[in-house]
């Protein structure tokens, strides 16, 4: 079994879980996260006012399943996200060992 995590621009959430639906994807799960990468923040302009923004808001998107979706998982994910400019976020890719259902005590695939 494989988790993937995603860390993807917040405006290209959307567009992203709207690909892997299409492709079957299910059991997604997504939430804002914020943090500084190479860049370690940029200035925008509020109101007239230049502002250091020290961390960006991104979106965390994270998936769990068999090991031969993996990799369609991830070209969907690197499809969308990509806009060719610095920020566009990261992928990872991990095995997990073991997942087990609260409600049901069931393991492994099923329990995902």
């Amino acid at each position: 079994m494989m988790k993937i995590q995603a860390i993807v621009r917040e405006e290209l959430l959307d567009a992203i879980v709207e690909r892997l639906l299409l492709i079957g994807v299910r059991g997604l799960t997504f939430g804002p996260v914020k943090g500084t990468g190479r860049t370690a923040g940029h200035r925008e302009v509020f109101r007239g006012s230049a502002i250091q923004v020290a961390y960006a808001p991104k979106m965390l998107i994270e998936w769990y399943g068999p090991d031969d979706e993996a990799d369609g998982v991830m070209r969907a994910i690197a499809q969308r996200a990509s806009t060719g400019k610095g920020g566009d976020g990261r992928i990872f890719v991990s095995y997990v060992e073991e997942a087990v259902r609260i409600r049901t005590g069931e393991r492994g695939l099923d329990a995902v």
